[in-house]
């Protein structure tokens, strides 16, 4: 703590051997990072730009991937900063920003997520009043609920957080998640069921939604054309893949800090990089190439930039 401006400070015990790799692994986050922040933004310009993208699916996309760059954005920067620097410390209000960030952020994942199952869901068992149920005003609405939902709900788990003594200053992460539980004095068990709520509401029921609402639509495609059942594959997939691998490392996440675990700090490392990495950087492949119409305008895009 220093007491001249009654900061406290909370060290990031999660690093393994950054005083000897320290500069090997900035230079790979660092290219990792802007690898992130330019897939993902030419996708979301491209669905901005052209008129023909201004459909509910790809601005739900564009939602999505622009989620993806705030989320990284919220973890990678200070990342740099700790791998060139002698100690990984981070000051105790930072601390609850990012801890805020990083849950909202993914609680808007799964959101969004939901509100891509419900489009898809629409589309394919309604198509011909497809335009009538997805209007703008309707995107808008879903819109403002993935997003607002989790902010409302965090930001209240954070103020329960901010009001807690600290009796421990070293967290076992590189970044700050739901361990700082473990940096209170006293267990709250206020702040434990209103955690849980808020995971139940912003990570579970999403989910259970979007495999329920996939499920009917591959049951109604088995029956019907090829073409259809092409169409629900492309779509569909692509979303469930991105569930599934966020949903087991989100699961990881909150299970692994609530249980006294001797889980080694290297694979702890590697299950956090896997957990910060994958859908930052997948999503804009999974959605950019796999998705045929952005495929187009990005095809189009990289051979006009060829020619300049």
């Amino acid at each position: 703590m220093d007491e001249e401006y009654n900061i406290t400070y909370i060290t990031l015990g999660g690093h393994v051997d950054v005083e000897k790799y320290g500069y090997l692994y900035f230079m790979i986050v660092f290219l990792v990072y802007i690898f992130i922040l330019c897939s993902n933004s030419v996708i979301v310009y491209l669905i901005w730009i052209h008129q023909d993208l201004h459909e509910p699916m790809y601005i739900f996309i564009a939602a999505l991937l622009l989620n993806s760059v705030l989320f990284s954005t919220n973890i990678y920067p200070k990342l740099l900063i700790d791998f060139l620097s002698e100690k990984q410390i981070i000051s105790y209000e930072a601390c609850l920003l990012q801890f805020f960030m990083f849950y909202c952020l993914t609680g808007c994942e799964f959101m969004l997520l939901a509100v891509m199952a419900y489009d898809r869901y629409v589309s394919i068992h309604k198509p011909l009043h497809y335009l009538n149920i997805m209007t703008k005003k309707t995107v808008s609405m879903l819109l403002a609920v993935a997003w607002f939902v989790p902010i409302c709900e965090v930001v209240a788990l954070t103020s329960l957080n901010a009001n807690k003594k600290l009796c421990s200053f070293t967290l076992k992460e590189m970044f700050c998640n739901n361990s700082i539980y473990k940096l209170h004095c006293v267990w709250s068990q206020t702040i434990s069921v209103y955690g849980l709520c808020v995971f139940i509401n912003v990570v579970v029921l999403p989910t259970i939604y979007i495999l329920y609402t996939y499920a009917k639509i591959f049951v109604v495609t088995y029956h019907s054309s090829q073409e259809v059942r092409k169409k629900a594959a492309q779509t569909c997939l692509p979303h469930l893949l991105v569930l599934t691998n966020y949903s087991f490392f989100t699961a990881y996440n909150v299970i692994i800090v609530r249980v006294e675990s001797d889980v080694p700090k290297t694979a702890r490392l590697i299950l956090t990089l896997q957990l910060i990495l994958y859908h930052p950087l997948f999503n804009p492949i999974i959605y950019g190439l796999k998705m045929k119409e952005i495929s187009k305008h990005l095809k189009t895009l990289l051979c006009r930039g060829k020619k300049n």
